[in-house]
């Protein structure tokens, strides 16, 4: 999947990426170490996605729709559910009895929360925010995800401006801990 074009482009293919992740884990048998992988692979990508859409696209929307900041305080919300699941699921192996049922829980957790940006925020950004705004919202969402944070850090700051500061440094840090540890890399 290629990514680029606006915000709405962009974060769209990222949901995409996330659900074949998602089959990839369906698919496997309960136990198969390979699930931890994927799981490892896509909280990487979640939280990436998550950091970029709470430094530019919450903002946007707060700033650009009708109603924008309860729209946003809800998507914040759905942002920190998902992440204590993936903290929870962190340092827990394929093996572990509750290993399925958070990735199940962090899967409806995702797939509600992706149904209802694509289904509201989206259309409602679209129609809101010029291409021009959207095509600089894409760019900005590309840069962020190149320095965001991989792994969950419930307690971090969600809005800027702490967001903006924070989550380059905790991005570094986690990009060397995760090369050290292989983490989310097939074996």
């Amino acid at each position: 999947m290629g990514h680029g074009g606006d915000v709405i482009d962009e974060l769209t293919t990222d949901h995409r990426e996330v659900e074949e992740l998602f089959g990839k884990i369906e698919r496997l048998p309960s136990g198969d170490g390979r699930r931890k992988t994927y799981v490892d692979q896509v909280t990487m990508e979640l939280v990436r996605h998550s950091v970029a859409e709470e430094e530019y696209l919450y903002p946007a929307v707060r700033k650009s729709v009708t109603g924008g900041g309860d729209i946003a305080d809800k998507e914040l919300e759905d942002h920190a559910a998902a992440e204590r699941i993936m903290k929870d699921l962190e340092g827990r192996g394929a093996d572990d009895p509750e290993f399925d049922r958070l990735v199940g829980e962090l899967m409806r957790e995702i797939r509600a929360h992706v149904a209802d940006e694509e289904g509201n925020l989206f259309p409602q950004l679209r129609a809101a925010a010029g291409p021009g705004d959207m095509e600089e919202l894409g760019e900005k969402v590309r840069r962020a995800k190149k320095t965001a944070p991989t792994r969950p850090h419930p307690t971090a700051p969600d809005k800027p401006p702490a967001n903006k500061l924070l989550a380059p440094g905790a991005g570094l840090v986690d990009r060397v801990r995760d090369a050290l540890s292989g983490r989310g890399k097939e074996g």
